[in-house]
């Protein structure tokens, strides 16, 4: 049963974010550490001490939240601006552009995380597709030395527009023909170093394997060593030397990477992202962060920093098993027998709306009856120029989009995607009108400012637990993805999708603190910001609010919990959110079809029927 709680408070929010931030006349550093993918609940002192030590000895964010779709852009993009999705337009990690992107492979349906890709897209959206400034881009204007180091894609994002002219960028690309290029400092700081220009690869890490071939068995160790190598010998002590305050974004791979390819559970549920593999990405990430708080103590700089550890979402293994849909009854070459192939979305709904089939990501050609889509994604319609429909693939959520914003067309989508028993909760942008089974995306803070498309439906997949002890750290989810069943995936409006890692320590922050309220990627954007006196100018109002119950002398706001759910459909499914706010600030717990999806709570009693 939800009930509504209310946390006893000396006052409302009365101290602002700029008194929080002014405790000091000096601005503090902080450390962003993203531990990429780590569960919320799988952090202890055996499993990941570093981060378990930040955890216990400063703030605990035991009621943290990833934004839904739970993916890595998507929350990057929060972070980086303390915007929701809506605003960010960043709705998760290979989005419907409307026109086609060369460095994507000259498709409309580009995965972002890459920055050949994010600059085409910056590019076409005046130069700024996020539309919103991010925390770098402020900090270095106020006149801090600022750094992004880690993964592809979501490194980048943190100051994108500036792309290595002022921010250090090191990310895989770097050394590269589509890298970032390193200034003629930082290149003599890393030879001094004995550290290379290009980035070390992945190496057996980012092997997937395939049906038949069980994928890694190796954490991401030698890259990231690299990276934490170049950020503890190199920017740390430069920034020391510029007696400049900083702000440094590490993204580490791990233990996303390790658990998206892991190799030790093919074709079965357990153990999933609970074996070997998953649990050395975990302790990799956790090493790094350990080897940057040393330097931190070699450099005196400990006692001047602030160091936030946020991952921008939990993590599922994934399942490909269906009794409804269509295209698991298909052979293909690369599918086990009885599974959903990639691209099954796409697949079921060309079949089920009759409509003609093309590959976005191989020229538009078409899918033939036996094959599904190389990426997954779809564009369906006579004319693939023209799309009736284009899916966007993801992994345990898919975008839909609707060019010509046709309701019967929508229609006709929705009461399709009722009938798969995949399925798990559909949100419909609320311009397309009310229909049965459904939620709006304004309830989840997906229509807002954003430049990019919307989507028109947000399709969420079904989710359950393997049956652990803590079942938002075994959760399984229906992915759509090339990866196989046993390795792991997130995207989904599952608790144990939505509960990722947040924790922080320094001179901003208390000690010894368990924070009962919930909290969102997007107040950790919004958070940094104010602790290094940034003044931001927002355009859209998608923002997250700055966590004052977790600074000396902060106050604590009140928090409620609420539940929402649709009209039924004609065959009697609802699509539930479960939800906690402070103020007017919304979080997402779990949402989907009661039954299917991991922590959803259904109380009929406390139901409030959305107003459609």
């Amino acid at each position: 049963m939800r009930r509504t709680f209310v946390l006893l408070s000396a006052s409302l929010i009365t101290l602002t974010a700029s008194a929080a931030s002014a405790q000091n006349a000096t601005p503090r550093n902080l450390i962003l550490f993203v531990p990429d993918g780590l569960r919320g609940r799988i952090v202890t002192p055996q499993t990941a001490p570093a981060m378990a030590e930040i955890r216990d000895k400063g703030v605990n964010f035991r009621n943290s939240h990833s934004l839904f779709p739970t993916f890595t852009m998507a929350n990057s993009s929060a972070m980086a601006s303390g915007h929701y999705l809506g605003d960010t337009g960043t709705f998760s990690n290979t989005i419907y552009t409307g026109y086609s992107s060369v460095p994507a492979g000259d498709t409309v349906v580009p995965f972002i995380e890459n920055d050949a890709v994010l600059a085409d897209i910056d590019d076409h959206f005046h130069g700024d597709y996020l539309n919103e400034e991010t925390i770098l881009k402020l900090a270095r204007a106020k006149g801090f030395s600022t750094a992004a180091i880690g993964k592809l894609g979501p490194t980048l994002l943190f100051d994108h527009t500036d792309r290595g002219k002022n921010t250090i960028v090191i990310d895989d690309s770097t050394g590269g023909k589509n890298g970032v290029p390193l200034s003629d400092e930082m290149k003599e700081a890393l030879t001094k170093a004995n550290l290379p220009l290009v980035t070390t690869p992945r190496g057996d890490n980012s092997k997937a394997g395939d049906a038949r071939t069980p994928g890694t068995t190796s954490a991401n160790v030698a890259q990231q060593a690299y990276m934490a190598d170049v950020a503890a010998k190199v920017v740390l002590p430069m920034f020391k030397a510029r007696n400049k305050p900083f702000v440094l974004v590490f993204w580490s791979r791990d233990p996303d990477g390790s658990q998206h390819n892991t190799g030790d559970s093919l074709n079965t549920i357990t153990p999933g992202i609970n074996g070997p593999t998953s649990m050395a990405g975990i302790r990799n990430a956790d090493n790094n962060l350990a080897q940057l708080r040393k330097a931190l103590d070699e450099l005196g700089l400990t006692a001047s920093t602030n160091i936030i550890v946020s991952s921008d979402h939990g993590f599922s293994t994934i399942s490909k098993e269906s009794k409804t849909s269509p295209s698991a009854k298909i052979s293909y070459d690369d599918t086990p027998k009885d599974f959903l192939p990639m691209g099954f979305l796409a697949i079921d709904l060309a079949k089920a709306l009759s409509l003609p089939l093309f590959d976005p990501n191989d020229k538009n050609a078409p899918v033939a009856g036996n094959a599904h889509p190389r990426a997954g994604n779809g564009v369906l319609g006579k004319d693939p120029t023209k799309p009736d429909l284009v899916i966007a693939t993801n992994g345990g959520s898919d975008l839909i989009y609707i060019p010509s914003k046709e309701r019967k067309l929508a229609d006709r989508t929705i009461k399709a995607l009722l009938e798969q028993d995949y399925v798990s909760g559909l949100f419909v942008d609320d311009e397309l009108g009310n229909f049965p089974g459904t939620l709006p995306m304004s309830q989840l803070g997906l229509k807002g400012k954003a430049v990019t498309p919307h989507p028109q439906i947000v399709v969420n997949f079904r989710s359950w637990s393997s049956g652990c002890d803590e079942p938002t750290s075994c959760s399984v989810q229906i992915a759509d993805t090339i990866l196989r069943q046993g390795q792991g995936m997130h995207g989904s409006f599952s608790r144990g999708d939505t509960l990722n890692f947040t924790a922080a320590i320094g001179p901003d922050f208390k000690s010894g603190y368990v924070d009962a309220l919930p909290v969102s990627n997007a107040d950790v954007g919004a958070t940094a910001a104010k602790i290094m006196g940034l003044t931001q100018k927002p355009k859209g109002t998608l923002i997250g609010r700055v966590m004052t119950e977790a600074m000396p002398n902060g106050a604590t706001p009140q928090a409620y919990t609420g539940t929402v759910t649709s009209r039924p459909s004609a065959n009697g499914l609802r699509t539930v959110l479960n939800f906690q706010r402070v103020g007017t600030q919304r979080y997402f717990d779990a949402a989907g079809f009661p039954g299917r999806t991991l922590g959803l709570e259904v109380d009929g009693g406390k139901q409030k029927t959305a107003a459609r």
